[in-house]
This record gives C-alpha cells, sequence and structure tokens, in this order.
C-alpha cells in the first residue's frame, strides 16, 4: 500500500502576522511615567559672589529624625498642626524685603521675631537617612500645601473676576496653561508667575547626616 505524503503547512503569513501583532501590542500598550518631586533647580552661578547672610527669623526649620519624629523649630510637633505653622510663618510680614518694601498683601501677625517677607522666608527641611520614605513624603505634601493654600488666596484675590466659576482659581490657571501648553498664553503665564513671585517658593533640602 503506497505511502500518503503529508500535507505541507504554507508558514509563509507567519511573519506577517507575528509583525501585525507587535504593532498592535505597540499600540495599545500604555506605558506609565514615574512622577517625582517637581522642582525647578536654581542655575548654576559661577560668579564668586559672596552668598547673602539670612537671618535666622526668615528661616523656618523642619527636622525628621530617625525615629519619624517632626521637629519644627527645635519642638516636636504634629504632621497635622505643620501646614498651618508654615502659612502663618510665610504669611508673617513682620518686615520688609530686600527692596526696603513693606508686605501689604500679608495677612500674618507681623510678628518681629518670625519672617520679614515672603520673599525672604525660606523653609529648611532636613531629614535623617533612616527616615521613611512615607513620612518623608508626607512633610513634603504639607509644605508644598502650604505655599498652595496662599497662592489659592492671592489668585482669588485678583483674578477670581475672570474665573468666576473656579472653586480654586489658580490651580484653573495651571490647569489652562496645561490644556494650551502649544498656544503661548503671554497674559495667562504672566498672571501665574505673578502670583509664584507673591510667594516664592523657597524649600529648602539639607542632606542627610553621615552617620
Amino acid at each position: 500500500m503506497a505511502k500518503r505524503a503529508a500535507p505541507e503547512v504554507n508558514a509563509g503569513s507567519m511573519a506577517d502576522i507575528a509583525f501585525l501583532l507587535l504593532i498592535f501590542f505597540l499600540v495599545t500598550t500604555t506605558i506609565e511615567k514615574d512622577k517625582g518631586l517637581l522642582r525647578s533647580l536654581p542655575p548654576i552661578d559661577d560668579s564668586e559672589v559672596t552668598p547673602p547672610i539670612i537671618k535666622q527669623k526668615n528661616l523656618f526649620t523642619v527636622l525628621i529624625n530617625r525615629h519619624n519624629q517632626l521637629l519644627v523649630e527645635d519642638e516636636e510637633m504634629q504632621l497635622k498642626d505643620l501646614r498651618q505653622a508654615a502659612v502663618e510663618f510665610l504669611d508673617n510680614g513682620g518686615g520688609t524685603n530686600a527692596a526696603g518694601e513693606t508686605c501689604t498683601y500679608c495677612k500674618g501677625k507681623k510678628d518681629e521675631s518670625s519672617s520679614d517677607h515672603p520673599d525672604k522666608a525660606i523653609i529648611s527641611m532636613k531629614h535623617d537617612r533612616e527616615t521613611t520614605y512615607e513620612k518623608y513624603m508626607d512633610v513634603q505634601n504639607e509644605l508644598v500645601a502650604a505655599y498652595n493654600i496662599l497662592r489659592e488666596r492671592e489668585a482669588t484675590r485678583l483674578y477670581k473676576k475672570y474665573y468666576p466659576n473656579a472653586e480654586k482659581v489658580f490651580t484653573a490657571m495651571l490647569e489652562e496653561k496645561e490644556k494650551n501648553q502649544f498656544s503661548k498664553d503671554e497674559v495667562l503665564n504672566e498672571r501665574i508667575e505673578t502670583i509664584k513671585n507673591l510667594f516664592p517658593m523657597k524649600l529648602s533640602e539639607a542632606e542627610p547626616d553621615k552617620d
């Protein structure tokens, strides 16, 4: 009895199918982007200029020790109280800025022992090498929230008429800029910079001790 010849499988189109599958996965797969802390580093200054002298009252020190305890101005503080304490420091307005101008928009106590002007107020944050990442981020968020509270207040005071339905005016301005990032809106950019300059984010992070 004659043997039957095994039918041949046409594999000529397998390469095309694999190529189409590859394109399909490349098009449909979404890659998550890692997000870090949004910080703008200052430009490198090569000039040999003597650094300005910072008064102690213009420095708000925040320390997280190895036991995740929060120390503000060398005194222990709960995380829930940090935001308000930072707001009071930044908004104090107890003196003048570098140009000798008083803070006419500050609503703080104008305590002479606290910060002179938002332009001079610096928050210095330091953590230990054994500080947990969660605690570090919690403190960071509270400090950034303090700046956002004051910026929202000033944006509402100056530009609420342009955003009558917005609950948070400064946030609405930033969202509008993000939405129209490819069209340069000079007026919007100028307003945003005005708010940022009223309460500039001077958040300094000191290196943890090596011991």
